[in-house]
């Protein structure tokens, strides 16, 4: 079984990480395009484009699924990548967490993209999902670069701006960038001051990473998710794929627990 994922930039980790805890034995396709990112700022057209062209660099390594581990990518470009591909190649896209973050009844907020916040998507999903249910669109401008670069400085700055941002009583924040998944702990601890409680906070890897198994009829664990174990022959293969280019993964992606876990086959804690 062989499972590729795309993004812009290291925003695949978390969901590539979801997938290896579910099935060890899963090769994997890591296609991302740091030549071309970020993508958010660029026109639908060119932000397509780029995709096409992530998407075909993986799709010649023969993968089951492909999936889209980018909100950005997933609303204009999703179309496009499934016009191409499929039937062929079953493509998964990521929706923010909306659905279940609101099913507690809120009050919620949506750290997003600047692009995204405020957009007619975004509008769309809170209508669909969590009608009735109060919600706080929270712009987190330059989150996904530092996580990006593994800049702990510019990471903290930026969650500390958005958390300033956000509703003193929210009890739910949804991650709309899979970016951001990556520093949920530091999310975590800096809503803390703001709301006097644990907050719970929502991505969309673990969802995406069953649903794509789902589709390709692969079997899911029957219980919880279990430690990878990479066995006597060690993990499974991985590739690496930078604007097309075979590659190893990049210095930043090790800097955080999903690319270790990828890198080295070694367990998430």
């Amino acid at each position: 079984m062989k499972i590729a994922l795309m993004d812009s930039g290291i925003g695949l980790l978390p969901a590539a990480a979801a997938v290896r805890r579910l099935r060890p034995d899963a090769e994997l396709v890591l296609s991302s395009d740091p030549d071309g990112m970020p993508w958010g700022p660029r026109t639908p057209h060119d932000l397509t484009t780029r995709a096409l062209a992530v998407a075909r660099a993986a799709a010649a390594h023969g993968p089951d699924a492909l999936v889209v581990a980018c909100n950005t990518a997933s609303v204009h470009a999703l179309p496009a990548l499934r016009a191409e591909l499929e039937p062929r190649i079953p493509v998964i896209g990521t929706v923010p967490a909306i659905k279940p973050a609101a099913a507690a009844g809120g009050p919620v907020a949506i750290w997003a993209t600047p692009a995204t916040t405020g957009s007619a998507y975004q509008k769309r999903l809170i209508a669909e999902f969590a009608a009735g249910v109060d919600v706080a669109e929270v712009p987190c401008p330059g989150l996904a670069d530092a996580v990006q670069f593994a800049d702990d400085a510019r990471v903290d700055a930026a969650i500390a701006a958005a958390a300033a941002l956000t509703p003193p009583g929210v009890t739910a924040v949804v991650l709309g960038c899979t970016h951001y998944e990556l520093v949920e702990e530091r999310i975590r601890t800096a809503l803390r001051p703001v709301t006097g409680r644990a907050v719970d906070l929502y991505g969309s890897a673990h969802a995406v990473a069953a649903q794509t198994l789902r589709r390709i009829a692969a079997e899911l664990p029957a219980g919880p998710a279990q430690p990878s174990r990479t066995g006597p022959a060690g993990p499974a293969a991985l590739t690496v794929l930078l604007s097309g280019r075979a590659a190893e993964l990049p210095a930043a992606a090790l800097r955080y627990p999903e690319g270790r876990l990828l890198g080295a086959g070694a367990p998430v804690a």
